[in-house]
């Protein structure tokens, strides 16, 4: 079923062959993990990528050219691809780097928006990340930066306030992953959520979109969005919760609104080669609404189709400059 909501997904995720780099100990670590979030996310049946076992396994290849086809058929107008880190799993170099998502973006700029990853900012050392950051935004079309402390340094360490302050004279807003690592080996404990508040606080002029809702931890990052007018929520990776575990994600966008109101959260998928996730993030949430318990229990509102068109995205659009038209080709 299609629609007419302008659609921008904040997350989404393409690298190339990762055959050369699967040896690494912390790469068969994490990678097997994705099973775990899978079956948190309740679309382990559903996932195109299964191993022998019937095991889900990480997607060797993630065009993004098979993005683009999936974008079309569920009526995603624009994507921000974000490179997929590979730091904490090789200690050598990124999975995907900023040139092969630059690329992509370039050959489709109608549809691509460059999000950039210039970490982990301390091992790299601050100068260089600093460099690149700048270089990529003012001279490569750059219009987000991607922040994964799991394999970096808390959220909140001193020694990043120059990387923050340059981030906020660019005017580049921040996509912080938030609330928990998700997959290890890298750390949770750099990246939960009430770290964020020293980081908003001293830098109020800084666009900051925290991924996943900082769940678990959201309520925190919902109080904090509530006071803080730089500071915007994304539903990336949860969103299938709206056709899996509805009620649970009724609470997610329900308190978040209420909080920080529909101008300040947006859709995602994180996407990472299932088109599951696509199928359930856009069809589930425009399908969606407040239980009516929950609205009388909680005091939360039905969320409008002003609030679909806001949260699917017009919100992203305002924020980027983006003339909010459909770029979906129509048949």
């Amino acid at each position: 079923m299609q629609d007419d909501y302008f659609k921008i997904d904040v997350e989404a995720h393409v690298w190339p062959d990762t055959s050369d780099i699967k040896y690494f100990p912390g790469f068969q670590w994490e990678h097997p993990s994705f099973q775990g979030v899978v079956r948190i996310l309740g679309i382990a049946k559903e996932w195109e990528q299964k191993g022998k076992s019937g095991h889900v396994e990480f997607p060797p290849v993630n065009d993004p050219e098979v993005l683009l086809k999936r974008m079309d058929k569920y009526g995603i107008d624009m994507a921000v691809l974000v490179p997929e880190s590979g730091w904490g799993k090789t200690h050598i170099r990124p999975i995907t780097t900023n040139g092969y998502i630059m690329q992509a973006c370039e050959k489709y700029p109608e549809r691509f928006i460059f999000c950039a990853n210039v970490g982990p900012v301390t091992a790299r050392g601050i100068e260089h990340s600093m460099w690149e950051m700048e270089y990529l935004v003012k001279e490569r079309n750059c219009k987000l930066i991607k922040m994964y402390h799991p394999e970096d340094t808390y959220i909140n360490d001193r020694q990043l306030w120059p990387f923050y302050k340059k981030a906020s004279e660019l005017g580049v807003p921040l996509c912080i992953h938030l609330g928990w690592c998700w997959v290890p080996p890298n750390l949770s404990k750099y990246c939960l959520t009430e770290l964020l508040e020293d980081v908003v606080t001293a830098f109020p002029e800084l666009k900051v979109i925290a991924y996943h809702a900082g769940w678990p931890r959201y309520h925190e990052l919902n109080m904090m969005a509530a006071s803080h007018p730089n500071l915007y929520i994304s539903l990336s990776v949860l969103l299938p919760w709206c056709v899996t575990a509805p009620r649970r994600m009724a609470e997610i966008i329900g308190e978040a609104v209420q909080f920080a109101t529909a101008d300040k959260v947006m859709f995602g998928t994180d996407y990472c080669n299932s088109e599951v996730q696509i199928k359930y993030a856009v069809e589930g949430f425009r399908n969606f609404q407040i239980p009516t318990d929950l609205q009388e229990g909680y005091g939360f509102t039905p969320l409008t189709d002003e609030d679909k068109s806001k949260i699917f995205g017009l919100n992203l659009a305002k924020l980027l400059g983006i003339e909010p038209k459909r770029r979906v080709p129509t048949a």
